[in-house]
């Protein structure tokens, strides 16, 4: 019995000791503390750079379909996709409604993608879904349009990187001082956009008033909505013909307005007599001013703007945003029938297909 008692007794002392030294080794020196956190650190940036490009989807939910603005800055999206070696996919609505679009930006991220470029319908319907893309940790770049007040850096809606497009103010007032110029500095001009909830275009609106309330021997006829459809153009400036026979010119805001107003015009034997200026270079545009309809066209950037869009999404998967701008405005080229041959002036046509 007192033998089995000195056994225990001695186990107990050997256990004690490897307990003392066990927590000693557990209670490592900070400087032992600070080399595995480097260590982590390390090896945490070592797996963010192994991304694998071929492993990322960057998504393009464009304005509407069958607009040539909206193919060329695909185009120009899916190029820098290719050069970056990431996935691509695009889609957009029927129509220019944000009932429409949300659905196609709730499929976008039901499909697992890493980055979303969207050009939102409404700057404020838009916010939530574009949000839930951002709280699903998927970076948001919009491009063309905005949401919120569009001043992502200190405005009421700050989670997207960047916005991406043309200063539409300044293109409208461009375009319009082009107009007045045309028509010897004195008329009325009639401006059509497309809804009076588009930013690009209410901003391309005033930007044309503006340069008609510089000048006190031009009037402004009228402004129409055309709900982006070049049918309702068409029969709204025909009424505005026989409202206004002496109409001096129209400013077409945007793509479908400028088509609907130019087949008005032609049908009515007026080119040439009521000056047209369009707001986009589809090549239908560039059609019509060769023949004399539009005498003017106002060509933004798509292609440039998509391809910045990728280029920032794909930075920002990569954790490199401290050189994305909040805005990026880009430039505008205008085409006339003097120019129209020109390399810039070709290069600045936007794509049907």
């Amino acid at each position: 019995m007192k033998k089995s008692l000195l056994v225990v007794s001695v186990l107990l002392v050997i256990f004690s000791m490897l307990v003392a030294g066990c927590q000693s080794a557990a209670e490592p020196t900070d400087a032992v503390v600070d080399e595995t956190e480097a260590a982590v650190v390390e090896e945490t940036e070592e797996v963010e750079e192994a991304v694998n490009p071929e492993d990322l989807t960057i998504a393009l939910v464009y304005g509407i379909q069958g607009d040539a603005f909206y193919i060329t800055m695909e185009k120009g999206a899916r190029a820098k996709a290719e050069e970056l070696g990431v996935n691509f996919i695009a889609d957009g609505p029927s129509k220019w409604d944000p009932a429409v679009q949300t659905p196609i930006i709730d499929a976008m991220l039901a499909r697992g993608i890493d980055a979303l470029i969207a050009v939102p319908n409404d700057p404020q319907a838009m916010i939530a879904p574009l949000q839930r893309a951002y709280e699903s940790g998927i970076p948001v770049i919009t491009t063309d349009q905005y949401i919120g007040d569009g001043d992502y850096a200190n405005g009421s809606v700050t989670f997207p990187y960047s916005v991406i497009a043309s200063d539409n103010y300044e293109g409208g007032k461009i375009a319009c001082e082009a107009l007045i110029e045309e028509i010897g500095g004195e008329g009325s001009i009639y401006i059509l956009t497309s809804t009076a909830n588009v930013p690009s275009d209410i901003a391309r609106r005033d930007g044309c008033i503006a340069a008609i309330d510089a000048v006190d021997t031009v009037t402004l006829a009228g402004v129409d909505y055309t709900e982006s459809s070049a049918p309702i153009a068409t029969t709204q400036t025909q009424a505005m013909l026989e409202k206004e026979p002496e109409l001096s010119a129209i400013f077409g805001a945007n793509l479908f307005s400028a088509q609907g107003a130019a087949a008005a015009i032609k049908s009515a034997g007026l080119e040439g007599i009521v000056k047209i200026a369009s707001f986009d270079a589809p090549e239908q545009a560039i059609v019509d001013l060769r023949n004399g309809v539009i005498d003017m066209v106002i060509a933004q950037q798509p292609a440039l703007i998509g391809e910045l869009a990728v280029q920032y999404a794909y930075d920002a998967l990569m954790g490199n945003t401290d050189d994305i701008p909040a805005r990026v405005n880009t430039p505008f080229v205008v085409i006339t029938r003097d120019n129209v041959d020109t390399d810039e002036a070709q290069n600045a046509i936007y794509k049907s297909e």
